[in-house]
């Protein structure tokens, strides 16, 4: 009698813990249902806006690193009388007729030449371009020359450097694009000749570029506005 009484209720039990599974699996199937839902969101989501950021990729920044300009101190210029008397300077008249000049503060160099022509470069702003040519002037004073002129300062070429904030394929770059130079064996950026913006670009596959040519630096950012345009088109 004890046997049968375990048996009846186990049987109790086992009916129980069936109906309590059945009541319970449509609940458990609906919160897999809102968890798969969920997760469908977030996926689709995540391939609407990834273009988008790709698209507009990380953010950009150009700075001008030199730059290069022409002027004329309207004097003649005893190179020698300079070379013998200024300890900053290298003249070698058989290999080269104009004299170097660096100059500390700020950090740049020039090329003087007999006839009172000049070439400076190094400086990052025009500010600091004037300020050269000052100590120029100045230094000609220490050999009796003064020069009396503002002198005209004409920009030759601005070289900057920066990033677009975007990876970019240089294989890809050279096949699509026109006035492109890649040799990855002797050199791993690519120059592209950008006429529309009369600007030469120095590209890597970082997304790092380096633009030459310009003559101002509203003139850069209109080349780099222009370069990420087109990369943009290519892709």
């Amino acid at each position: 009698m004890a046997k049968k009484k375990v048996k009846a209720t186990k049987k109790k039990i086992l009916k129980k813990t069936i109906k309590k599974k059945i009541k319970t699996a449509p609940r458990i199937k609906k919160v897999k249902k809102i968890r798969d839902a969920k997760k469908k969101k977030l996926v689709s989501k995540a391939i609407k806006t990834s273009p988008e950021k790709y698209a507009d990729a990380g953010p950009r920044d150009i700075r001008v690193v030199n730059i290069v300009v022409s002027t004329s101190l309207e004097h003649d210029i005893p190179l020698e009388k300079m070379a013998a008397t200024l300890s900053n300077t290298e003249y070698n008249p058989e290999q080269f007729p104009g004299l170097v000049i660096r100059i500390k503060d700020p950090k740049t160099s020039a090329l003087i030449f007999s006839s009172g022509k000049v070439v400076c470069t190094g400086a990052r702003s025009m500010e600091k371009v004037h300020e050269s040519i000052e100590r120029i002037i100045e230094s000609l004073k220490k050999i009796g020359i003064k020069i009396t002129i503002t002198p005209k300062i004409n920009i030759q070429n601005i070289v900057a450097s920066g990033n677009i904030g975007m990876d970019l394929n240089l294989n890809v770059l050279a096949m699509k694009l026109d006035n492109t130079e890649y040799e990855p064996e002797q050199f791993p950026g690519l120059v592209y000749k950008l006429m529309e913006a009369k600007a030469t670009f120095l590209l890597f596959s970082n997304g790092k570029v380096v633009c030459t040519g310009t003559k101002s630096e509203q003139e850069v950012h209109a080349a780099l506005d222009k370069l990420v345009e087109t990369l943009k088109a290519v892709k």
